[in-house]
């Protein structure tokens, strides 16, 4: 799963890069095309992770039954 879509997601060296970024040229957003878009994207994240964590849930109820 990519949390990405919604945050832009630096690299190490992008980040000591940006101590001496004085003109703000390492700014980088993620953009969704509308409001209704985003908050799509946002929401189906949100389920994709509640959904792992049933997953993982049921996977560990299991093992302990056995």
């Amino acid at each position: 799963m990519s949390y990405d879509t919604l945050f832009a997601m630096p690299k190490f060296a992008t980040g000591v890069a940006r101590v001496l970024d004085l003109g703000s040229t390492f700014d980088q957003y993620n953009f969704s095309e509308n409001e209704k878009e985003a908050d799509s994207e946002s929401l189906k994240l949100d389920w994709e992770t509640v959904g792992m964590d049933l997953y993982e849930a049921i996977d560990e109820y299991k093992s302990k039954q056995k």
